[in-house]
């Protein structure tokens, strides 16, 4: 795991400085070492900072050339499978005298010998790149299928820059872009910024599965796709798994365990996120089944128990056999992180798990240097409660009820707050067995009350998935773009509105918002993070399920949970789904408060000109009276105008 970064200097200035204060701005993404490759005559710079994992040794520093001298490559990332590719070489009669045991050195004689296009269709990996061919002198901008690492890039007046996080960007001596108000319409819709979009103009991220050439000094570029997320689940959803579910859950066994085992190769210690849900819960079953010795995993708590799992990893983890390590962090502790968040994420982000995400990053930092996470599967599995709930809104309610009725309907479900509905609720769940428990109900039945009114599953997933409803209501000025959410022809082709929900999901907020997350708060710490439920056999498997194999009884997951039965008995693991949060709610009405007034005074949100003061007054001062909860969208105000003053 590493940071990159670079430009093409069309008027062939290569300023030195500029490339070491961009590295310099991502020390925290590789502290182990760091590498520059110029070449003026051609205007080009390329920077690396490596975090050692695989070939602690010089043979694995970069800038690195090919055998042949080609190819200049910086690299950040894995190729789990990199091994196996040397043994491809070979059997071509391809014979390399390797210097060493890195992936990067792999990568870059693959591509010498097979092309861009063909090495890429063979990698099994997380990754991001930038190849400078001397010979064509095309510079080549590289990303990972589903997008685990992230690639920023764009121009500043005529110089084409690239890199890891947008600090590098900022950086150079050209930078002075304009923030996007159409941009930041969309982070107020969805708590992040969508790709390609960025808080700044001119400034792209590159798609997933992708890779971008530019020629003629930068001048001239060409976008091609090498995985496509749509045509998987589209061949899948055709032709599915014809298998019964035996045969379903020895291959999701098998798929699981070779991913996870190629992701435990590893020159320095390894470990594993464990939050006591069935995913994080899943990986650390196989990864132990796959060791000799107790696997060393890390969860944090809370003392609020609403918000607390860490009593059920410590449950998985002792019937597990791991080596687990938790800390129960108090409010002062996370409240510590929030002034660090605008530099860690680099541009508006709001998902206020973001906050447990560093600190669990943190707490497995001081003990290993790469950490196993249980994310995406959820999206691949039909794991998130909208996917239950939209269809069963939509039938039982809108759909079905006259309009009358369900305007008040509404307006019953809003009569109380949702603290004195959760108060209600809270002693009703305790008469009740915990699967059937559910979380934070008074906020959901507000949610409901504005479902009521929409006339289609689409629009209710939009409502579910949205913060601000009307963004460019806030935003002055700005207008909210089109993305893959709203733009039906963007979509794939499939047969239920579940598995629609799902690959719009793996299309947006897996990659801008949950691997956002994961990517800045570990690499901050300067931890390495591995997903296995991102390797793309397993993801192509998932997509050939019948959704029967996913939902099944008004359970989600349903085979995922049928395997991890085999590791986990059902009592430990068996609970309503829990959000990774904190009570920003709480908080914002308590020991929040003043930092919260500050950056919303009226008068601060006036001559910065970004946000519309009446409508944030407003959801402030009835969050505050308790009325309603509107935690969601003022931390996404709140973020934004943290990383305004930041920046």
């Amino acid at each position: 795991m590493c940071g990159i970064t670079g430009y093409w200097d069309t008027s062939n200035r290569i300023e030195q400085s500029d490339l070491l204060n961009m590295l310099d701005s991502i020390h925290h993404r590789g502290p182990d070492d760091d590498g520059i490759w110029i070449d003026h005559n051609n205007g080009i710079a390329l920077g690396h900072r490596r975090l050692s994992v695989l070939d602690l040794s010089k043979s694995g520093s970069q800038p690195m050339s090919s055998k042949e001298g080609r190819y200049i490559i910086v690299f950040n990332g894995e190729i789990y499978n990199h091994l196996s590719i040397r043994e491809s070489l070979k059997n071509d009669g391809v014979n390399i005298n390797w210097d060493g045991h890195s992936d990067t050195e792999t990568l870059v004689n693959a591509i010498q010998c097979w092309g861009i296009n063909k090495t890429l269709q063979y990698t099994v990996g997380m990754f991001a790149f930038a190849l400078w061919d001397r010979k064509k002198q095309i510079l080549t901008l590289a990303r990972d299928r589903v997008g685990e690492k992230p690639l920023y890039f764009g121009y500043l007046n005529k110089v084409l820059i690239f890199a890891s996080e947008l600090k590098a960007i900022r950086k150079h001596h050209s930078f002075n872009n304009d923030i996007d108000r159409n941009a930041l319409t969309l982070f107020f819709r969805h708590n992040y910024i969508p790709c390609p979009h960025t808080i700044y103009k001119d400034i792209k991220k590159l798609k997933p599965g992708t890779y971008i050439e530019f020629s003629d000094s930068g001048k001239k570029s060409k976008v091609l796709e090498y995985w496509s997320a749509r045509e998987i689940a589209e061949k899948g959803q055709l032709n599915t798994f014809k298998g019964d579910t035996y045969e379903a859950i020895s291959e999701l066994q098998r798929l699981l365990s070779s991913s996870i085992s190629s992701q435990l190769i590893s020159d320095v210690p390894l470990g594993a996120f464990l939050s006591g849900g069935f995913d994080s819960s899943m990986v650390v079953a196989i990864m132990q089944s796959l060791s000799n010795q107790p696997v060393k995993t890390f969860s944090i708590g809370f003392n609020e128990k609403e918000y607390n799992e860490a009593h059920h990893a410590k449950n998985v983890a002792q019937h597990l056999g791991t080596d687990h390590t938790e800390l129960y962090v108090t409010p002062e502790q996370a409240m510590a992180v929030i002034p660090e968040l605008p530099t860690i994420y680099d541009e508006p982000f709001a998902d206020s798990s973001q906050i447990p995400t560093y600190l669990v990053s943190k707490l497995a930092k001081q003990h290993v240097t790469v950490s196993l996470s249980g994310d995406a599967g959820d999206e691949l599995f039909c794991g998130y409660n909208r996917y239950l709930y939209t269809i069963k809104l939509w039938k039982n309610c809108s759909s079905s009820l006259p309009t009358p009725f369900r305007a008040a309907l509404a307006g019953m479900l809003t009569t109380l707050s949702p603290s004195a509905i959760n108060a209600v609720f809270n002693n009703l769940w305790r008469l009740l067995p915990n699967k059937y428990r559910i979380n934070n109900m008074g906020n959901k039945l507000h949610k409901v009350a504005d479902i009521l009114s929409m006339n289609s599953p689409e629009k209710i997933y939009l409502n579910l998935l949205s913060h601000w409803q009307q963004p460019s209501d806030l935003v002055i000025n700005g207008e909210e773009p089109n993305t893959i959410i709203t733009d039906k022809s963007l979509w794939a082709d499939l047969p239920n509105f579940e598995s629609t929900m799902m690959y719009l999901d793996t299309m947006s907020y897996l990659p801008d918002d949950i691997l956002v997350k994961v990517d800045r708060a570990a690499m901050a710490v300067s931890l390495e993070t591995r997903i296995p439920f991102l390797d793309h056999k397993l993801i192509e498997f998932a997509w050939a399920l019948p959704l029967s194999m996913k939902i099944r009884q008004g359970e989600s997951k349903w085979l995922l949970r049928q395997l991890l039965y085999k590791y986990v008995p059902e009592k430990i693991i068996d609970r309503p789904k829990m959000g990774f949060g904190v009570p920003i709610d709480v908080w914002l009405r308590g020991p929040l408060k003043e930092w919260a007034e500050n950056l919303i005074d009226d008068k601060k949100l006036q001559q910065q000109g970004f946000l519309n003061p009446s409508l944030i007054h407003e959801k402030w001062k009835q969050h505050l009276s308790g009325k309603a909860n509107w935690q969601y969208l003022l931390w996404d105000v709140l973020m934004f105008q943290s990383w305004l003053e930041t920046t």
